[in-house]
């Protein structure tokens, strides 16, 4: 029987749609999604191939300075982006003041986002010049694999962002950690994830319905990958001093059942945090969500802290990226706003918050926070090919322990 966060279920329920896809959170929602234009009509498919060749040419080019980017880009018309994280829009106002180049902005949950793209793309509708996404798995499969977007690396950013953070470009890490209630204690009450699966954590630990979060399905698929199903049979034996004798294919799907006998399934990680740390519990709890829910313990008086030195893992870290669409009308435009959205100023509504991490690992998180060196040895990140890949047969597996 699937199990749901017992406080606030029926707000939950009520706000989802809209608190499930921003990833920063705090920030009012941007615009809708702006209607498309005309579909283009078939006598002009080769038009429209011609325009996703013109987008890929000019992404790979490369050859223009920033101040002729600048220049190229205010020929152009208005920006149009299309984002799962809400917070674009005040980085769309501090670019407008900067550049004078008006951009809209439409805040989408991240199976929409993929859904637009999709028919617009695929349909030779005019909507975005690029995107803001998340979800590997759908993102891979369903809008790069087809050629419905354009990877593009900043030139004047290439030496700064990592080679394994350029294709797909990520613009953005956002971290989900094991954060336990500290009222009574900072010190982790675990260090080996094979001791959530023990009795006395029974029902005592919370994690989002991954049905309702692309990014939750890609975790759990990357634990059954040949190198973390080694290091969760690696901290099984370290736990109980044996190996693990399997019922299921590895590892990875062992754990995953043992974890959601003792899960109880919530809808947003903003009510688990706050069923996770709210004072006066009898029984304490832990859950594995967001990082920059901990701004709760000052906003909304709770009590958390992570757990930063599990084995072998601490939570996950998964990416968002930057791209533009392949029959993107403003490119240049589309081009300056990812460079600026790659340095410090123009990461700075991300940055204002822990649990935020830019692609371009020289711009500063918070100060509160520990950087991308920190956590990502200690997460799980996710690999868009693997998940793509892997995907449908773990949430078929997941789903039978869960429903």
């Amino acid at each position: 029987m699937r199990k749901h966060s017992r406080a606030l279920v029926a707000l939950v329920l009520g706000s989802s749609m809209i608190l499930g896809a921003c990833s920063g959170g705090g920030q009012a929602a941007s615009t809708e999604a702006p209607k498309a234009a005309e579909t283009t009509a078939a006598p002009e498919s080769k038009a429209e191939e011609s325009k996703a060749e013109e987008t890929s040419a000019e992404a790979q080019g490369g050859e223009m300075s920033h101040d002729e980017l600048v220049e190229a880009a205010k020929k152009e018309g208005k920006l149009v982006v299309y984002s799962t994280t809400s917070r674009v829009s005040t980085a769309a106002e501090n670019f407008e003041k900067l550049y004078g180049i008006k951009v809209e902005t439409a805040n989408l949950k991240d199976g929409e986002l993929v859904e637009k793209i999709s028919l617009e793309v695929g349909g030779g509708v005019n909507g975005a010049d690029m995107v803001l996404c998340q979800d590997g798995a759908r993102v891979y499969g369903e809008l790069i694999t087809p050629g419905y977007l354009v990877n593009y690396v900043p030139e004047t950013l290439k030496d700064q962002i990592p080679e394994e953070n350029q294709n797909p470009l990520v613009f953005q890490f956002v971290d989900k950690v094991f954060i336990f209630n500290s009222e009574n204690s900072t010190d982790a009450p675990v260090t080996n994830i094979w001791q959530l699966t023990e009795p006395e954590w029974k029902d005592r630990v919370q994690f989002k319905n991954p049905n309702q979060e692309g990014v939750n399905s890609n975790f759990l698929t990357m634990l059954t990958s040949d190198e973390w199903s080694g290091k969760i049979a690696d901290a099984y034996k370290e736990y109980y001093g044996k190996d693990i004798e399997l019922t299921t294919e590895n590892a990875g799907y062992e754990w995953m059942q043992a974890f959601f006998n003792n899960t109880v399934l919530g809808t947003s990680d903003s009510t688990i945090a706050e069923n996770v740390g709210t004072k006066g519990q009898k029984d304490q709890l832990i859950g594995l969500f967001v990082l920059s829910k901990t701004r709760y313990v000052e906003t909304k008086d709770l009590a958390l802290a992570t757990a930063p030195d599990m084995a072998p893992f601490s939570g996950f870290y998964y990416p968002i990226y930057a791209q533009l669409t392949s029959n993107a009308q403003n490119v240049n435009a589309a081009k300056l706003f990812i460079e600026y959205l790659m340095t410090a100023e123009g990461f700075e509504p991300w940055s204002s918050d822990v649990g935020s991490y830019s692609g371009n690992l020289q711009v500063p998180c918070n100060p509160a926070d520990k950087d991308m060196t920190y956590w990502a040895p200690r997460l799980v990140r996710e690999d868009p090919q693997y998940v793509y890949e892997n995907r449908a047969q773990v949430e078929e597996f997941v789903n039978n322990l869960i429903n």
